[in-house]
């Protein structure tokens, strides 16, 4: 059981669908959602209560086949039954290593998940539950980036942990240009102004605007994740100033 003493009590991690495909290039990796939930396996013994967000590019990206033709409220819809599967697979995963999870889904879908609401989610989470929430905001043309900035402010997480497959936050894509400088530290509103790949705008800006901060680290690299939760300085902070 770990020992170390915890920086947070409530954190919303932001995992895509893509970080579960592993090094494939379609689907889930047992393996590495085995490992995601052992991390948050981990945290849970730390006392931190832990919501997740979870996307589903790894199934479907609606916002892709919308630019390929599709009606984009059809794709987004299909996109948001895509993370409603990712969100069972780490429930399963979790709960074969004996930690609770509780799936609410922002759209109606009773037989597999719980309806969000809010006040629920807030119990799940006092009771030591992890909340996996899935569907998005359940409107089409929103992200979710956007859902988890949403759901974060909602459950008054105090960090918003956004899993990706570089160490923080870069000038450039670090994996087309190795000469891309890495920022230790930023504010919501250069992130804004130059653009940077973080999260989209509006996620951004809804995490400024209620001073929620965010993190960005590499899923890739194990142990991370429960290294920010201790306090230690990984990735790149994003704040206020």
């Amino acid at each position: 059981m770990t020992q170390a003493k915890a920086h947070y009590s409530r954190i919303l991690v932001k995992l895509s669908g893509e970080a579960l495909m592993g090094n494939g290039d379609y689907g889930i990796d047992p393996a590495v959602i085995r490992r995601i939930a052992g991390e948050l396996q981990d945290i849970t013994q730390m006392n931190v209560q832990i919501a997740v967000v979870i996307g589903g590019g790894n199934i479907f990206r609606g916002a892709g086949l919308a630019r390929a033709g599709m009606d984009r409220v059809a794709a987004d819809h299909m996109g948001m039954l895509a993370t409603v599967m990712n969100a069972l697979a780490m429930q399963d995963a979790l709960e074969s290593l004996g930690v609770h999870a509780r799936v609410m889904s922002a759209i109606r879908i009773n037989e597999v998940c719980e309806d969000y609401i809010r006040r629920r989610a807030m119990r799940h989470l006092e009771k030591g539950r992890v909340a996996i929430f899935a569907a998005g905001t359940g409107n089409p043309f929103f992200t979710t980036d956007t859902a988890a900035a949403l759901r974060a402010i909602e459950i008054n997480a105090e960090v918003l942990l956004k899993a990706t497959k570089v160490n923080g936050v870069y000038s450039e894509d670090p994996l087309r240009n190795p000469a891309a400088v890495r920022y230790p530290r930023l504010t919501f509103d250069k992130v804004l102004t130059d653009k940077l790949n973080v999260m989209d705008a509006t996620a951004i800006v809804m995490c400024r605007d209620n001073r929620l901060p965010l993190r960005v680290f590499n899923l890739n690299n194990p142990g991370d994740l429960t290294r920010i939760v201790r306090g230690e300085d990984v990735g790149t902070a994003v704040t206020l100033e």
